[in-house]
């Protein structure tokens, strides 16, 4: 999850190589962002989504770990 701390620009992904790391879909992160499942950090200036790189590798070692069992 996000922590609210700066990240740096280069460590920022946006929703679809976010999607594409996580293998779901754009409109699921969508989702998971409304739902506070998996919150988006905001790009100052347009808004868009965009996600930490390290928060988004450890979400996909956690659906990783839950697939396995």
């Amino acid at each position: 999850m996000p922590t609210g701390r700066e990240v740096e620009p280069a460590e920022l992904l946006t929703i679809r190589e976010a999607a594409e790391l996580l293998g779901v879909s754009v409109p699921t992160l969508r989702r998971w962002d409304a739902a506070g499942k998996f919150r988006a950090r905001r790009h100052p200036i347009n808004g868009y989504r965009m996600y930490a790189r390290k928060d988004v590798l450890r979400l996909r070692a956690r659906i990783v770990r839950e697939a396995r069992r």
